[in-house]
This record gives structure tokens, C-alpha cells and sequence, in this order.
């Protein structure tokens, strides 16, 4: 992690808005979360001010939300965090950060999702909706739309630390779905537009159900096996099936599998940044932890029941 060196605070927010955008500045202004990459401050009842306090890469992230997200998110039937305005780098911060609109809910690594069948139904939605080709502009998704295979030796450590410190039921249960994974054909439709990032934290809930997706730095075109993922990371037991039944076109077995090798790589991250938080190690996030490891069970149910 790599934290700005500028203190965010609400004066130095209200004086970017000042410099910038100055029909905004006037407008209540309260800290929302400190997320990964960024922080979000509310601004009034229907805006938010997203600042990079982390990653170098966010800079990029959030120019590429700005770009992009406008355009897709009239299409999309979740509500998502359509960029407004531009805040370019300057004396005060010098950092891109942008205005979005505010989407109401609760991370779900804290509220999850209970009303399984409604969630998979949205979900699968969602993704349809989403899930269309991109244009040959559309960034690449090398990391989170590509193929598998060049992912095997970071599993490889990931699997190895969390067996390590105890953290896996059945290290051989998740090497053979992340293997089985890594030998699936790969994708030959066209690079479809993906999220790249669906976890608890980026999805919001409110009484069970998923109502808003956030966080679309990792937008991408590619394989769609990476968002598919989100049936075993977010939606809780034996709703699966019925978020692949609902999502068209229909997923094939590569696909699926695949999708699995995303879902237990994603479940280990959540562990192993979970145990960091519990640790109180920079960069961990205990909230992570219980879901990563209720998809860890999951996955290695969905592999070895009869």
C-alpha cells in the first residue's frame, strides 16, 4: 500500500471542489469509506467524491471509470456510481478524483446477502446486461479477462501461505479446482465488457438483497468467467444454480470451470487479506475474512458432493 502522502480531510476536499468544481462546494460534505484504492466522501444526499489515498494504479482506475462507465451504466439494472465530474490534479492534490453519484447500501463482506434466490436473480441480470462485446477502444483485461494460466504461481504462494498458517479445510480439494480451472478451454467468444472485480466489498446490499455494484476500476474486456466467479463469492448456499439458470447466454462447462478457478483464487485473496486484518497488518481488511471463507466451503462443496 502505498498511502498518500496528503492528509484527506473534509477542508481539503471542499477546497478541491472550490478550485474546480465550484457549484458543488456548498454541499454537505462527510467521510463515507476508506476503501481499498480510494477514499469516498458523501456529498449531499446524491453525489460522492472518490480521492486515490492507496495504489499508485488508482489514478489510472479512476480515469478509466470516467471514461467508460457514463456509457454503460444506462443499460445496467443495479444502480452503480456514474462518474460526473473530473478533478483533475493540481497544487492542493496531485491526483485525478472524480464525482459520482452516491449509491446507497452496505458492503456486503458486512451486510451479506441472505434472500439467496432474489440476489441470484439480480445478480444474473446484472451480468447479462453487462456482459456485452466491447470495442476494440476497451481496455484489455489481461489480469482479471485473461486466461488463467499466467495466475498459477501466484495461487501457487497464496494456497501454500493459507495452508501454512491453517487457514484451508482441504488444500488438495482447492489445488484440483483451481488445476482443473487452468486446463479449461479458453475463452474464443469476443472480448466481453466485465466488471473484473465482483467481492463483497464492492457489492451493496439493503434487508438481504443486492441492490448496487460499486468500484469499477478493474473494467475490462475479456473472458466473462472472471465475473461469473460472483455465483460461489456472493451469493450464499444453493443459489448458485440458479444464478447460472438465470444468466443468458447460458455458461458452458469451460466456462464454469473457469469461472471456479476465479472463485477459489478470489476466496484465498479474501483469506489471506481477512488474517491480515485480524493481524492488524497494513493493507488487511478483517471484514474480508468470514465470506472468502463461507465461498472456500462452497467451492470445494460444489466440486465433491456426489
Amino acid at each position: 500500500m502505498t498511502h498518500t502522502e496528503i492528509e484527506i480531510s473534509a477542508e481539503l476536499v471542499r477546497d478541491l471542489l472550490r478550485d474546480q468544481h465550484p457549484d458543488l462546494a456548498d454541499r454537505r460534505l462527510r467521510l463515507g469509506a476508506r476503501g481499498w484504492d480510494n477514499q469516498l466522501w458523501r456529498l449531499g444526499d446524491d453525489l460522492a467524491v472518490r480521492l486515490p489515498w492507496a495504489t499508485r494504479s488508482a489514478d489510472a482506475l479512476l480515469r478509466k471509470e470516467h471514461t467508460w462507465l457514463p456509457a454503460l451504466a444506462p443499460r445496467l439494472p443495479l444502480p452503480v456510481p456514474v462518474p460526473q465530474r473530473l478533478g483533475e490534479p493540481s497544487p492542493r492534490f496531485p491526483r485525478p478524483w472524480i464525482v459520482t453519484t452516491w449509491v446507497p447500501g452496505a458492503p456486503a463482506d458486512r451486510a451479506p446477502v441472505t434472500r439467496g434466490a432474489e440476489a441470484a436473480d439480480a445478480l444474473a441480470a446484472f451480468l447479462t446486461a453487462l456482459h456485452r462485446p466491447a470495442p476494440d477502444q476497451a481496455p484489455a483485461g489481461r489480469d482479471r479477462g485473461g486466461p488463467l494460466a499466467g495466475h498459477s504461481e501466484g495461487f501457487a504462494k497464496q494456497l501454500a501461505e493459507a495452508t501454512e498458517l491453517g487457514l484451508v479445510p482441504d488444500p488438495d480439494a482447492v489445488r484440483a479446482i483451481w488445476e482443473d480451472a487452468a486446463a479449461a478451454p479458453e475463452w474464443e467468444g469476443p472480448a466481453l465488457w466485465i466488471h473484473g472485480d465482483l467481492h463483497p466489498a464492492n457489492v451493496l446490499t439493503a434487508d438481504g438483497a443486492i441492490c448496487g455494484v460499486i468500484d469499477f476500476g478493474d473494467l475490462c474486456a475479456g473472458d466473462p468467467a472472471c465475473d461469473l466467479a460472483a455465483a460461489w463469492i456472493l451469493l450464499p448456499d444453493g443459489a448458485a444454480d440458479r444464478f447460472h439458470a438465470a444468466y443468458r447466454p447460458a455458461p458452458d462447462a469451460a466456462t464454469l470451470r473457469r469461472a471456479r478457478g476465479w472463485a477459489v483464487g478470489r476466496a484465498l485473496s479474501g483469506i489471506l487479506i481477512g488474517e491480515a486484518g485480524l493481524r492488524g497488518r497494513p493493507g488487511g481488511k478483517a471484514t474480508w475474512g468470514p465470506p472468502a471463507h463461507a465461498s472456500l466451503r462452497r467451492l470445494i462443496a460444489a466440486v465433491t458432493r456426489p
